[in-house]
């Protein structure tokens, strides 16, 4: 499933606890597609505190507790890290993150608390909502099988890369214009791991991130770019990165595009790619700075110039995936739709 549709599942399941729907969610997948950072765009998204287990890294005795005496019976002292209404909040969520590499004896220990959210005497606030995340048996992580019993107390939900969604959330995050452009020049590869050569580095959406990061630490420093780009995404497609960034020298001029003058588009794909991606970032900055309709504007007349419309079209796109609604009220916009029209009914 695309990981906007999971985002929706998490965000109505968090919403479900209020009524007392809330059924506990299990999200599967290869490493580095994004789980974990979904579910903490989730909460961040409603102000709620995430509370991460690793039940990986646990004995059973730290989920349920220390006994100590009382009289002449055993009570048990509650961890300190299990959600409390009053310490951390009405509502948030409870994460168990690497559940598939926890051992089947603290798997066991974890059966009250994601299906009847209660362990002995401990009882999971109302308003919490309990998520899980793990890799599949067959992606080199270290994983058991989940019992029978677990799985039962979860819905089930496999998260698929999907370039649209990573895109959209890379123009919202901030991520390097040139990532996006070589992403779109090159989708394939945004995720790209064969478990059968157990890669050590390999491209992927959090993979993509650490490029991001490297062109910020390495752009000026052509001796070691290339070398840390494939730190992140692996040999192949950090010299394709590379070749791709360097080719950039040959961009138009974007300040004249924004600035609504006649600017030829470039002949060569990977060059159409790279002003998509930044024309879609100026977009983003200038209606942030308040001058965004006529900047956008003057983007819908270049999308117009493109050969190949269905390159325009695809700047089009994300530009709407990442301003929204604004772009509709463009005097412009109603102009590249009808120069469109063809191809959008059609084609």
């Amino acid at each position: 499933m695309r990981p906007a549709q999971i985002l929706t599942i998490l965000d109505r399941e968090f919403q479900s606890t209020a009524a007392g729907h809330h059924t506990p969610v299990m999200l599967w997948g290869p490493p580095g597609v994004g789980k974990s950072q979904m579910i903490a765009q989730v909460a961040a998204r409603r102000q709620a505190p995430v509370i991460d287990i690793r039940l990986s890294q646990m004995e059973p005795s730290d989920l349920r507790g220390i006994p100590f005496r009382v009289a002449d019976h055993v009570e048990w002292a509650v961890p300190a890290m299990l959600p409390d209404a009053d310490r951390h909040g009405v509502e948030g969520v409870l994460f168990l993150d690497e559940i598939t590499s926890a051992p089947p004896a603290v798997s066991a220990a974890a059966y009250q608390l994601i299906l009847d959210r209660r362990l002995g005497e401990y009882q999971v606030p109302a308003g919490w909502a309990i998520f899980a995340a793990g890799n599949r048996q067959g992606d080199r992580g270290v994983t058991y099988t989940m019992p029978a019993p677990l799985a039962n107390r979860f819905s089930h939900f496999e998260v698929e890369t999907h370039l649209d969604d990573w895109v959209l959330w890379a123009y919202r995050n901030g991520i390097d214009e040139r990532v996006i452009a070589f992403l779109r020049f090159r989708p394939e590869l945004l995720f790209d791991f064969d478990p059968a050569h157990n890669p050590v580095a390999f491209p992927s959406p959090r993979s993509w991130e650490f490029a991001h990061r490297g062109l910020q630490k390495f752009g000026d420093h052509g001796d070691l770019l290339q070398g840390a780009l494939q730190a992140c995404v692996g040999p192949a497609a950090g010299i394709e990165l590379t070749a791709f960034v360097n080719s950039l020298e040959q961009m138009p001029d974007l300040d004249a595009i924004v600035a609504g003058q006649e600017v030829p588009v470039p002949e060569e794909i990977d060059l159409q790619y790279a002003v998509a991606a930044a024309l879609v970032g100026r977009a983003i900055r200038a209606r942030d700075a308040g001058d965004g309709t006529q900047v956008m504007g003057h983007i819908l007349d270049y999308a117009q110039r493109f050969p190949q419309r269905e390159m325009g079209i695809m700047l089009v796109s994300d530009l709407h995936r990442a301003v929204g609604q604004d772009l509709f009220q463009v005097p412009e916009f109603n102009q590249w739709a009808q120069a469109v029209s063809d191809v959008m009914l059609f084609e």
